[in-house]
C-alpha cells in the first residue's frame, strides 16, 4: 500500500485571530506510518490531530511541534513565508505525538513546566528508540512551575500547569481572546486515559480549569470541521469530567464496562460539544481496560 508522506495531508485553518491550526488526520482508510500498531498512527493520525501557533507581526509562539520533522518543518517554513523571525515553543506535555517535531526548533527557546521537562528526561531511551522513533529528542531549554505569562508581539499569553490527561499538562490562555489551548487535557470525542491510577485527580484539575474565564476551547485532538469553525464550547469540560466519571465506576460495574463508547456516551454526546466518532471505540476499550487493571492493582 502506498502511503502519503508524512505532512502532505496537512491542513491549515485559522480558528480565531492571531492563531493558526495545523490539523493532520482523521483521513478515512490512511495510516500514515505503519498498519503495525504504533503511536503516531493510533495515538494521533487516525483520531486527528491539530497543533497552533500564535502569530503577531514578527514573533510567534508554537504550541506543540506535532507528530514528525516534516510536519514541523511544515509549521516552521509557514511561519517564515509569513515574516515570522522570532518564534517560540511551548509544550503542552511529554508525549510523543506533542514533541517529535522538537529538532526543527532546537534553535529557539522550548518552554515546558518542570514535571514535563523531567518526563521527558526519564523517557529518553524510550521516546528515542519508539516506533518511529523520535531521535534525537530535543529537551526544553526553559521550565517554569505552576503559571508563567508571556506575550507574542501585544498578544498576553498565560501558561498554566495542570494534571488533566497526564500528570505535566501546560495548557495556554488567550485572555483577551477568551480562547483556551488545551493540549490533550480535553479531548472530543473522548479523554485517553495515560494514568489510569491518577484519575481522581485529573477530576480536581478540570473542575479548577472550569472556573477560568474563557469563552472558547481548542483542543489538539478533535474534529477538523469543530476546530476550523472556531473550536469548542466549555461544554467539553462536562463531557470530559462525565466521561472519567463513568469510567471510574467500571472497576464495580461489568455491564457498564462491556458497553461500547457509543452507547457509554450517549448521554454525553447528546449534551454536550464531544461527538461520537468511531475511532474512539478502540480508545475507550483501552480506557476500560486500564482503569479496572487499576484498580485490581
Amino acid at each position: 500500500m502506498t502511503r502519503p508522506l508524512l505532512g502532505s495531508t496537512m491542513r491549515l485553518v485559522r480558528p480565531a485571530p492571531n492563531v493558526i491550526g495545523f490539523y493532520d488526520g482523521r483521513v478515512d482508510g490512511i495510516r500514515i506510518w505503519s498498519d503495525e500498531p504504533n503511536w503516531l498512527d493510533d495515538g494521533a493520525y487516525t483520531l486527528g490531530i491539530c497543533t497552533y501557533a500564535i502569530v503577531d507581526g514578527s514573533q510567534a509562539l508554537v504550541y506543540d511541534t506535532h507528530i514528525s520533522l516534516p510536519h514541523a518543518r511544515f509549521i516552521r517554513r509557514t511561519l517564515e513565508e509569513m515574516g515570522v523571525t522570532s518564534i517560540c515553543v511551548v509544550l503542552s506535555h511529554w508525549h510523543d505525538d506533542h514533541i517529535a517535531g522538537n529538532e526543527v526548533f532546537q534553535d529557539c527557546e522550548i518552554i515546558a513546566n518542570r514535571l514535563t521537562a523531567s518526563a521527558l528526561e526519564r523517557g529518553r531511551a524510550e521516546i528515542e528508540g519508539g516506533n518511529p522513533p523520535i531521535k534525537p529528542l530535543v529537551l526544553p531549554n526553559r521550565m517554569f512551575e505552576d503559571s508563567l505569562s508571556l506575550a507574542v508581539g501585544a498578544i498576553p499569553i498565560e501558561l498554566r500547569q495542570v494534571e488533566i490527561h497526564s500528570h505535566d499538562g501546560t495548557v495556554l490562555l488567550m485572555p483577551d481572546a477568551g480562547l483556551l489551548l488545551a493540549g490533550d487535557t480535553l479531548e472530543d470525542s473522548v479523554t485517553y486515559v495515560s494514568e489510569p491510577e491518577r484519575l481522581a485527580e485529573h477530576l480536581v484539575d478540570l473542575d479548577r480549569m472550569s472556573g477560568w474565564q474563557f469563552d472558547r476551547i481548542l483542543p489538539n485532538h478533535g474534529s477538523f470541521e469543530a476546530i476550523e469553525a472556531g473550536g469548542y464550547d466549555r461544554s467539553l469540560i462536562a463531557a470530559t469530567e462525565a466521561y472519567i466519571r463513568k469510567l471510574l465506576a467500571c472497576p464495580h460495574d461489568p455491564d457498564l464496562a462491556r458497553q461500547d463508547l457509543k452507547t457509554f456516551g450517549a448521554d454525553m454526546f447528546a449534551a454536550t460539544a464531544a461527538e461520537y466518532f468511531a475511532p474512539y471505540e478502540a480508545v475507550h476499550r483501552q480506557n476500560v481496560a486500564a482503569v479496572v487493571a487499576a484498580k485490581s492493582r
